[in-house]
């Protein structure tokens, strides 16, 4: 390893000294000998998010010279010789420079960036406390991952953040218990709070929470010291099933099946029975309020919900469960979000499936039937027929027989349904939608400029389209020359080496978020999804496929 000032950096230093260090790291060097204590530097480290803002040598051979943005090895906050490995692979196979070095900026992002707090269980528990529930809770693996620039973990975002590791978890014995203290730590989220999208730093990491001030007014009531933001999201809780299924799947262990991780279940399966309900009891005819409130002080309507923090009415047997957030954290204009339902319809099954294994078949056959009960409501209530585009999928439905059609970049989205496991990509509804939520005339938050285009949505505005939908497009495509298109798109934006929340699709400087962990796991995904898929695109004619794990 090239010495390094570490004298200076011990001292504390100057952004651009900072700079300079993680400068001199060449892109490829050897693993680290022994792991480095980034506690030891944390002081003398830059702000990432001011950081990612500036371009760093060395720069890449591509004719666009991006730039290394990996922070110094003194700052990351987590390390895998097995990633760094995937890395050097990919840097000498991939044939265009300037993708291979976003590949090798973004890849990384979330270890290097965002892991806050871990510890792999073998530390002395924290003393009891009754205010936490320490004595029970947050036993083995933890680990708290933010999402970027903000310093909280989103449970959407943790997971996708963490998927393209999950390959390397049977070979990596720090990657498997990362993501297993990410299991952990999540089922602790969805115990104490089940309707929140967003939580605050686990009391036992001492790390200090991040108030928002919006003056949010939500029932259930939340403590502030544990909850970030309680945007109820369904999508939320069938990403915290979907880390565990990933981690199964690649694994095979159980190890996170614990009586806390059992109890978050049972939490979530209640929250689901109870955002089942219409709007009106059937019986009676009379206003049934739900369990969940939302109201927050804004002049933003995608901020709160309406009708007194409940929003619009729904109806009754459906089969489909109420989200009052979408996946963007705006708020749902028609409850019964079908790309959050189809999500976690197929979670339901996976974990049944995981669980009939593990020797719960009540418990299985419970989730099982939810999981089919959800799926079926969304092939009749879900699907409408449109004039031009046939049978589609609707965005959003209320069970009244109203419906909204569009798409939104987060995931989960329309365009990601195969990505999800609900159909495949020659499905002929799918396929309608497809065409639907990638046009102008059919999806009208599909944006388009002189400098790019893409699926947007409500939450930044009418000029900003988001890479991450493109990058979805790329995964869903069995054409090349799609697939080429949406990389070069992306690629042509990210001047920075990294890929951003969203781009202005005529002035391609103009962007929001200069770190985003979630973005950047999606570009990673995209390419070791092709390098397996259709290796040919990346690595030139007669490649063979780069599969990991």
């Amino acid at each position: 390893m090239r010495p390094t000032t570490e004298a200076a950096l011990g001292l504390g230093c100057l952004f651009a000294l900072c700079s300079a260090v993680a400068s001199a790291d060449t892109p490829l060097q050897e693993p680290l000998r022994a792991p480095l204590d980034p506690t030891k530097y944390k002081a003398a480290c830059p702000d990432y998010k001011h950081y990612a803002m500036h371009q760093h040598p060395p720069y890449s051979e591509g004719p666009m010279q991006l730039p290394f943005q990996r922070p110094s090895k003194h700052c990351r906050t987590f390390e895998s010789p097995l990633v760094e490995k995937v890395i050097e692979d990919m840097n000498k196979r991939i044939v265009d420079k300037d993708l291979a070095r976003i590949f090798e900026n973004a890849f990384p992002n979330t270890l290097d960036t965002t892991v806050r707090w871990h510890v792999d269980g073998t530390q002395k528990k924290a003393k009891a406390s009754r205010k936490h529930g320490l004595d029970e809770a947050w036993k083995g693996p933890q680990s708290f991952i933010v999402t970027g620039d903000i310093n909280a973990e989103w449970l959407r975002d943790s997971t996708n953040q963490l998927a393209q590791y999950q390959s390397l978890a049977k070979k990596d014995k720090d990657i498997h218990t990362l993501i297993l203290g990410a299991i952990n730590t999540q089922a602790e989220y969805v115990i104490g709070s089940p309707y929140c999208n967003a939580f605050q730093p686990p009391a036992p990491s001492g790390l200090q929470p991040t108030y928002q001030g919006d003056g949010d007014v939500v029932h259930p009531a939340v403590e502030p010291s544990f909850v970030f933001e309680c945007k109820y999201e369904l999508d939320s809780l069938a990403h915290f099933l979907s880390l565990t299924n990933q981690f199964y799947n690649h694994t095979g262990s159980t190890e996170f099946l614990t009586p806390r991780w059992l109890l978050a279940l049972d939490t979530l399966m209640d929250l689901l029975q109870a955002q089942s309900k219409p709007t009106f009891n059937n019986e009676t005819g009379s206003y049934d309020r739900n369990e969940y409130s939302f109201q927050r002080r804004t002049d933003t309507g995608t901020e709160t919900l309406n009708l007194g923090g409940v929003g619009n009415p729904l109806g009754d047997d459906t089969g489909l469960i109420r989200s009052a957030f979408r996946p963007s954290d705006d708020a749902t204009i028609l409850g019964f979000f079908i790309p959050a339902n189809a999500m976690i319809s197929v979670e339901l099954k996976r974990s049944a499936a995981m669980l009939g294994k593990a020797g719960k078949k009540n418990l299985a056959a419970s989730l099982r039937a939810r999981g089919e009960e959800i799926e079926a409501g969304i092939w009749e209530n879900g699907v409408v027929h449109t004039k031009k585009y046939g049978k589609v999928f609707a965005f959003e439905v209320d069970g009244f027989g109203s419906s909204i059609l569009m798409d939104d970049a987060n995931l989960p989205s329309l365009l990601a349904l195969p990505l999800l496991g609900f159909v495949n990509a020659d499905n002929e509804v799918y396929k309608n939608t497809r065409k639907m939520i990638l046009s102008k005339k059919g999806n009208p938050y599909y944006l388009t400029g002189i400098e790019f285009h893409g699926i947007g949505g409500p939450h930044i505005g009418l000029s900003h389209a988001w890479p991450m939908s493109v990058l979805v497009q790329a995964m869903t495509s069995e054409s090349d020359d799609e697939i080429t298109n949406c990389l070069g798109l992306v690629k042509n934006v990210s001047r920075n080496g990294l890929i951003h929340e969203s781009i202005n699709v005529n002035y391609s400087r103009d962007y929001t978020r200069s770190w985003f962990a979630w973005a950047n796991s999606v570009f990673a995904q995209t390419i070791l999804d092709l390098a397996q898929r259709k290796p040919h695109l990346l690595f030139g004619k007669g490649a063979e496929p780069y599969v990991l794990g």
